[in-house]
């Protein structure tokens, strides 16, 4: 066996190793940089007509009203030039190219992605970074493992590694970026995958570090000084987030669901419509958040501006995602929530004269609608303590991200917003238990290479040859038949695997298949079976294999590497049944 396919065998299987290591770091780096370049460009775009970055308020009336015009335009050009075939991007188009397709990711999506979303950012839509992170850094390290054809298995864990380096080179938040990919994309812990994620993760916030500002966007909050009294308008805000977070989540929902029949030119227009015409009244709505922050905290707390900055948010939102803008929601979930925390701070400062709540309830609200929104409470948190490099919040986020959660969930029966996405578009993002488990390992991890392989031969003469092989080394019989394509002959190769349904008794058992006489032979091929193979790719998944062979509950697979007519060993129903009644491989 060649090293690289001993490196591929080993990666086959659900361990943690150097080798997965190794790649999870390469593909982190290529991820990380993907990344930078995509924010660079945003970056160079917006220094065309913006002061500063992502703040739309020094743009004049008109031109905040013709920019998301411009930039739908743009965007449906790309869309042109794929045929408008390949639009589905952003963070459920990975989750659910990860259940189809192993994280695979097509290059035409990707393309759209970044081209797309860095127009859309810098046009003012209310979308997010780390929508188009997530998808180029699936992208970016899914590609490595395609193009080495490791085993799917593999190229999953290295998708969910790309995923995780392309959120810390976006936020420079590398633990948040881990526990969004275990609690968000992969949605279990493993030890095999977890440690790759952490690498991937360290690799794509050391790269950002050391091309951008290390400073944090939130970092500009004053320290925490809530005391136990400040709790109860802490618990009112929880439940306000919780149920905002429902009401969010089922609006775009409902956009997505009625306008999934329109055409995507008149969705775009009508999306930079709303925005432009949102953006020429309340600018500080436009962009990603970081500009409705910046006015939460500049207003004076003057409840009226917030209350009509987060409804201009909520519906520039739920529309441009909604219609068909490509971009994240995370962003903008996490401005619409700064924006509901500075309005219940702003209330909590009539009611309790002389206390300065407001940059306190700011960081609160991006934490409880985060995870309300998304159902993922430990991101949420760690991700506002990165963000905002205070550990005196965990204890008030943790209150209000459980209500607001709890009130989400259990009281408007609120789910992610990613996986109610995947639903209304009709994306598979589920797999049968038994699938999902058996898709964390490879065929090549378990597959019989040891064999003895005939040529046409006699059904004695594969009996005899059972009889006389150690029966831990199958005997595969090879058959070609000559056929007719296209008027030409051609040959078709055929493999069988020979198994007894019982044990022969040993009075017929011969040394030499020679030697055995007719009756001897007639009562071994009675008790013979032999199964036809499927053929399989070196790279597939137990998965697939199981899949193959369900229905007969019997035989086997054979498994090929490059060409389907060469097999390099077999994987057999009875393998794949005794590892899921007793969970060993061997």
């Amino acid at each position: 066996m060649t090293s690289i396919a001993a490196i591929r065998k080993h990666l086959a299987l659900p361990k943690t190793s150097w080798q997965i290591c190794f790649l999870a770091i390469l593909g982190g780096v290529a991820s990380a940089l993907l990344v930078i370049l995509f924010t660079l460009t945003i970056e160079e775009i917006q220094q065309l007509y913006l002061i500063k970055r992502d703040n739309y308020n020094t743009l004049d009336d008109v031109s905040r009203f013709d920019l998301p015009i411009i930039g739908s335009l743009i965007i449906l050009l790309f869309a042109w030039l794929t045929g408008y075939k390949y639009l589905r991007t952003g963070i459920p188009f990975v989750l659910h190219r990860l259940k189809v397709a192993h994280g695979v990711i097509p290059l035409k999506n990707t393309l759209n992605q970044f081209f797309g979303s860095a127009v859309a950012l810098a046009s003012g839509f209310s979308v997010g970074r780390e929508g188009p992170a997530v998808h180029l850094g699936a992208a970016a390290s899914s590609y490595i493992g395609s193009v080495l054809n490791l085993p799917f298995n593999s190229i999953r864990t290295l998708c969910a590694c790309g995923i995780a380096a392309g959120i810390a080179a976006t936020f420079n938040t590398p633990i948040a970026a881990v526990i969004f990919v275990m609690e968000v994309i992969m949605r279990e812990y493993k030890i095999h995958i977890f440690i790759p994620v952490m690498l991937a993760s360290l690799v794509g916030s050391l790269m950002t570090r050391s091309v951008f500002d290390v400073s944090h966007n939130f970092e500009y909050f004053h320290k925490i000084e809530l005391i136990p009294q400040h709790y109860i308008p802490l618990i009112i805000l929880a439940v306000l987030l919780g149920t905002l977070a429902a009401a969010f989540n089922k609006t775009l929902v409902t956009v997505i669901k009625h306008s999934v029949k329109i055409h995507i030119v008149p969705r775009l227009m009508l999306a930079a419509m709303i925005t432009g015409s949102l953006g020429y009244l309340i600018p500080g709505a436009m962009g990603v958040g970081s500009g409705a922050i910046d006015v939460s905290l500049t207003n004076n707390w003057q409840i009226g501006v917030l209350l009509a900055l987060l409804l201009a948010k909520f519906i520039m939102t739920t529309f441009a995602l909604g219609l068909g803008i490509p971009g994240g929601i995370v962003g903008p979930i996490i401005g619409i929530g700064a924006i509901a925390g500075a309005c219940g701070g702003a209330i909590a400062m009539q009611v309790l004269p002389g206390e300065n709540l407001g940059s306190d309830f700011i960081l609160l609200g991006m934490a409880g609608f985060m995870a309300a929104s998304l159902n993922a409470p430990l991101a949420a948190l760690l991700a506002v303590v990165e963000l905002s490099g205070q550990l005196e919040i965990i204890l008030p986020a943790m209150i209000v991200i459980t209500i607001a959660s709890i009130i989400s969930g259990q009281l408007f029966n609120n789910r992610s917003v990613f996986t109610m996405q995947l639903d209304v578009q009709n994306l598979i993002y589920r797999k049968p238990p038994i699938e999902k488990t058996l898709q964390k390992i490879g065929v090549l991890g378990i597959m019989k290479d040891k064999f003895e392989l005939l040529e046409q031969a006699s059904e004695k003469t594969i009996a005899g040859r059972v009889m006389t092989t150690n029966a831990n080394i199958p005997v595969i019989n090879k058959t070609i038949t000559k056929i007719m394509v296209n008027k030409q002959v051609t040959e078709q190769i055929s493999y069988y695997w020979a198994e007894f349904d019982e044990q022969v008794p040993l009075s017929v058992k011969q040394d030499n298949a020679a030697q055995m006489d007719a009756q001897s032979a007639y009562q071994i091929s009675n008790k013979m079976h032999l199964h036809k193979l499927s053929p399989l790719s070196h790279q597939a998944t137990l998965a697939e294999a199981y899949l193959a062979l369900v229905e007969s509950r019997c035989g086997g697979v054979y498994i090929y590497q490059k060409n389907s007519m060469d097999i390099i060993g077999i994987v057999t129903f009875e393998q794949i049944r005794r590892y899921l009644v007793t969970g060993k491989l061997a």
